[in-house]
């Protein structure tokens, strides 16, 4: 199974500068003048989608993400070290950090807001440091 999730973006270049500088790549096949597909990994990939192409898939209006919190994106990282040097590339590439970093002792995050006001989670999880259920 592949997952792509569709992001409405103001500026699909600008969109495209910030993940860049976040390390991610795009998949040039699925990607065009109003849409861009992010790889995430293998099977799983987030579509930046100007506002006006995205409007074309959803008879609801979109809501401002600057404004409202619709979902959170969480993604996993190899270390708390790769946490820190991911909000931080996405501090210098006009982001905002959304929340104070969390630190549950097995679980490491912070959370990022993109240019269009999206919430990454991103976190690192040690499995041999989880409390006993």
């Amino acid at each position: 199974m592949q997952v792509f999730i569709n992001l409405p973006v103001a500026d699909l270049p600008a969109s495209k500068a910030f993940f860049g500088a976040l390390g991610f790549e795009f998949n040039p096949q699925f990607t065009s003048d109003t849409g861009a597909c992010m790889v995430l990994s293998e099977h799983n990939f987030v579509m930046l989608l100007t506002r006006e192409f995205f409007a074309t898939f959803t008879p609801k209006p979109r809501p401002d993400a600057h404004a409202t919190t619709g979902a959170l994106y969480a993604l996993s990282v190899e270390s708390n070290a790769a946490v820190d040097d991911m909000l931080t590339k996405g501090l210098a590439a006009g982001g905002r950090e959304h929340r104070a970093v969390q630190d549950l002792g097995f679980m490491y995050s912070r959370a990022l807001e993109d240019l269009d006001g999206h919430v990454w989670e991103l976190f690192h999880m040690d499995m041999s440091a989880m409390p006993d259920a």
